[in-house]
């Protein structure tokens, strides 16, 4: 028996596409962020090649709220099937997958139920670092509380220094930061590639440590063993 190739899917979200391989659900097109170069390309997060997806006649185009543009999924959705995800929190990824799972026609599989299931068992950790987590540079920006990053620092027992802001993206300054008084400032591997010279600019806000950017951002099926990752490195 043949397997079932499921719908033509264009993924414009990275951790999106990672879950949907893990699911056996190749797309026909991709973003160059999804770190696939044997799948054909279509542009960035935020300036896909509209006419280029149009013409792989996809069934269904999945999109985020926040990673991707309303404009682009105006555009596309004119046209075809959008699926859009959003998510703010951890604890909103399993019932984000069942969706994604219903619209790309794919089975969730009893292990990785079972992992999101003991994750939403388990407690938090007692809050007792207090973390500044940049995400850019000129200007430097980080996360707010209302995102999937800072929840997750907050499952771990970091506290996101900026939590309370206002925006789920403020651009900062240093001297805000060092306000703020972080024990240590958490340099993500992306979406910002910081190098070692980076360090130095941040190292008097606190010690610095280096954590995988996909572990703390992509959300998706990585998310209970992500988190577990982190929880093992960020520990007090």
């Amino acid at each position: 028996m043949s397997r079932d190739p499921g719908p033509r899917i264009v993924s414009l979200v990275p951790s999106v596409t990672e879950t949907l391989l893990t699911w056996g659900r190749v797309p026909v097109g991709v973003t160059r962020f999804c770190e696939q170069p044997h799948l054909d390309t279509v542009g960035g997060t935020k300036n896909p090649d509209i006419a280029r997806i149009l013409a792989l006649a996809p069934d269904l185009v999945v999109m985020d709220e926040e990673e991707n543009r309303r404009e682009d999924a105006t555009a596309l959705g004119a046209s075809l099937p959008v699926h859009v995800t959003a998510v703010r929190s951890w604890r909103d990824v399993d019932s984000c997958l069942d969706a994604l799972a219903r619209a790309v026609g794919a089975e969730r599989s009893e292990p990785e139920r079972d992992a999101f299931h003991r994750l939403a068992l388990e407690p938090a950790a007692d809050a007792r670092l207090r973390a500044f987590v940049p995400i850019w540079r000129r200007p430097w920006m980080t996360v707010g509380g209302d995102t999937y990053g800072s929840s997750l620092l907050r499952w771990c027992g970091v506290v996101n220094v900026y939590e309370e802001a206002p925006d789920r993206y403020p651009t900062v300054a240093l001297e805000d930061v060092a306000h703020r008084r972080p024990d240590v400032v958490l340099l993500p591997t992306e979406p910002y590639s910081f190098e070692v010279r980076h360090h130095a600019e941040v190292a008097a806000l606190g010690r610095t440590e280096v954590v995988d950017g996909k572990d703390l951002f992509w959300w998706g099926v990585r998310t209970p063993a992500a988190s577990r990752r982190l929880r093992g490195q960020l520990a007090p």
